[in-house]
């Protein structure tokens, strides 16, 4: 039995469903994602979950509300308001940070102790919740996913559709973004922390700081969350950026002082 009335609409059909699903992302960039904001927060929601619970959450509350406030004013000026952005501290000598889908930050008191100045902590804030904003995260997850569980997933006619994506998302929280998406990261990161009145000169000594830790330890970078270029063209890279951005506003600040009083708290 033939359908050619169907068969003619079902392109149509396509062009619909892939527009609705069409994002623009920061600098215009549009990608097709088909996980919406909902089902990324319900994703992201489980996943905080599971990390709050099999890590050490430092329970420091001048701290939480410190890291709180920085990132509240870096998603001030970012290019997707759409969620509520959390931040949180896993308490370990582990030098890092990662975000997960659905607005959640994770820092690592290790990398905080590294830190000389909260131009440095809001640069790899920036750089997480630039990795939000651009759906870095959903868009490896939506591609990690096998087509029935995101069929499921995105239809809503299968509860267990939302566990899998988790585990999924679970399994890639410490796997490595591409260059592409650390560049972009980079690139939007200081963008933001400039807007949040931050001296991006923060991001370079970061960089630095990053560079001179991975010479004593072959294998820094891969204990990251994430896939690092070279460090010397991240640098090159920042500076050209920063450059380019010039003039500066004239009241950015590295608020150092401050930050060596938050950092002579923890152990």
């Amino acid at each position: 039995m033939k359908f050619p009335s169907i068969v003619r609409l079902l392109p149509f059909a396509l062009i619909i469903i892939l527009a609705g699903c069409a994002v623009t992302g920061p600098g215009g960039k549009t990608s097709l994602i088909f996980i919406g904001t909902d089902q990324e927060v319900a994703i992201g929601d489980e996943m905080d979950s599971s990390i709050q619970a099999e890590n050490r959450i430092l329970k420091d509350t001048l701290w939480q509300q410190y890291v709180n406030t920085i990132g509240q004013k870096i998603v001030a000026g970012c290019d997707r308001k759409d969620l509520t952005y959390h931040f949180a501290i896993i308490d370990t000598n582990l030098v890092n940070a990662f975000a997960t889908p659905g607005g959640y930050v994770f820092l690592y008191t290790g990398l905080l102790k590294q830190m000389d100045n909260e131009a440095e902590l809001a640069a790899v804030m920036a750089h997480e919740i630039s990795h939000v904003v651009a759906r870095h995260g959903i868009k490896r997850l939506q591609a990690a996913m096998g087509v029935s569980i995101l069929e499921q997933l995105v239809f809503g006619n299968d509860p267990g559709a939302l566990k899998a994506a988790v585990n999924v998302g679970m399994g890639l929280t410490f796997a490595s973004y591409s260059r592409e998406n650390e560049n972009e990261a980079d690139s939007y990161g200081i963008q933001y922390m400039i807007k949040a009145g931050y001296d991006p000169s923060g991001a370079i000594t970061m960089f630095e700081k990053l560079a001179a830790m991975s010479q004593g330890d072959p294998n820094f970078f891969e204990k990251l969350s994430m896939d690092h270029p070279e460090t010397q063209d991240r640098i090159s890279k920042s500076k050209a950026l920063i450059e380019s951005l010039k003039p500066l506003p004239a009241n950015l600040n590295t608020y150092t002082q401050k930050y060596r009083i938050m950092r002579s708290r923890l152990r």
